[in-house]
């Protein structure tokens, strides 16, 4: 919180009160926006319950909104980025958690409490592996970051002859695309599972809510020419007919989506 504070604190330095609509955060979730409260931070701890807004504002002395980290950057991707132009954008975060955000005929998807679009714990198998939120089988647990560099870990300690053999704890996400380039036939089929998990949640969200276009963020999305047409060949191949034209494409506003998108939200909030 102090970080935060003296992040708001230098940004707003030389500037007339007047001149500050507000502050925008966008943050990790579950929260309760609706309150302004986190409800559970797992990649933060002590925030359970904590009342984000209100212990902003009292440091910062102006008002301030709450957005779930997902939402936010499907806001800034819809106004600034790759979904500019659309009514309807799903998107989505593939990096060390999956996330998202939905837009649906021009209105932002919130729902109870402000906690629609935790796309990651959509189930992709009723018998599967246990997710950290308690489920099985969550998509978050097959397509998020650490659990594609876990199945590179467990794989290439059978493969000898793989650039990833050897790298034990230590292997990346990246270290798995820069060997699949290189031709590495190990790296080659991990990328090419990844990307067909992904095309499974991305097919789902599809079928959900009928995109006008789907938007790959995330520290994943770096290798997104690798992973596009795996992820296509899914779409293609097992998505129902009037939705396999749907394209995904990568975000265009990179790392700075969520902040674009709190950025609008006060915007939007005091126009």
């Amino acid at each position: 919180m102090d970080t935060i504070t003296q992040a708001g604190q230098q940004v707003a330095a030389g500037l007339q009160r007047a001149d500050i609509l507000g502050y925008g955060v966008s943050s990790p979730g579950p929260l309760d926006t609706t309150q302004g409260m986190a409800i559970t931070l797992p990649s933060i701890p002590d925030f359970e319950s904590y009342p984000i807004v209100t212990a902003l504002e009292q440091r910062l002395s102006h008002k301030v909104w709450l957005e779930n980290d997902g939402i936010s950057a499907a806001i800034g991707e819809w106004r600034f980025g790759a979904g500019q132009g659309h009514n309807s954008v799903v998107y989505v975060t593939a990096s060390t958690g999956i996330g998202g955000g939905v837009i649906v005929d021009g209105h932002v998807l919130r729902g109870r409490k402000g906690m629609a679009g935790h796309v990651g714990h959509l189930c992709i198998d009723r018998n599967g592996i246990r997710c950290n939120c308690g489920n099985t089988g969550c998509w978050e647990r097959y397509a998020a970051g650490p659990f594609f560099a876990a199945r590179a870990i467990d794989k290439a300690q059978h493969v000898p002859a793989s650039t990833l053999h050897g790298l034990g704890e230590a292997l990346k996400p990246a270290d798995i695309f820069n060997a699949a380039k290189a031709g590495d036939e190990l790296a080659r089929d991990l990328v090419e599972e990844e990307a067909k998990f992904l095309g499974t949640g991305i097919t789902s969200l599809m079928h959900l809510f009928s995109p006008d276009i789907v938007v790959l963020g995330g520290g994943m999305s770096n290798a997104f020419d690798q992973l596009h047409p795996g992820i296509d060949a899914y779409v293609k191949s097992n998505a129902m007919l009037s939705f396999r034209d749907v394209a995904v494409v990568r975000s265009a506003c990179g790392d700075n989506s969520g902040m674009l998108g709190a950025a609008a939200m006060v915007f939007d909030a005091t126009s």
